[in-house]
């Protein structure tokens, strides 16, 4: 059984998160559903709206990777709908 929830994250600095961020969502990639990336170029932030699908723990683990990065702000919803496969 699997919950499904959001992982949202605010990067401050683009070029010092970027590539630790890509690895974490490789890493991770086993509970991602789909991800989408919005620029904003005026005020220099970038915000990543993560789907993910999986046990609680492994959400919250992806959560907590993410938020010990520098210039990262992250959090989680997780919601009460159940998938199974």
């Amino acid at each position: 059984m699997k919950r499904v929830g959001i992982v949202g994250i605010i990067v401050k600095d683009n070029k010092v998160a970027a590539k630790e961020i890509q690895s974490i969502l490789t890493e991770m990639s086993d509970i991602i559903i789909g991800r989408m990336g919005i620029p904003d170029r005026v005020n220099k932030f970038n915000i990543i709206s993560v789907a993910v699908a999986g046990d609680t723990e492994s959400i919250s683990a992806l959560a907590g990777k993410l938020g010990r990065l520098e210039g990262v702000s992250v959090k989680s919803a997780i919601t009460s709908f159940e998938i199974y496969e």
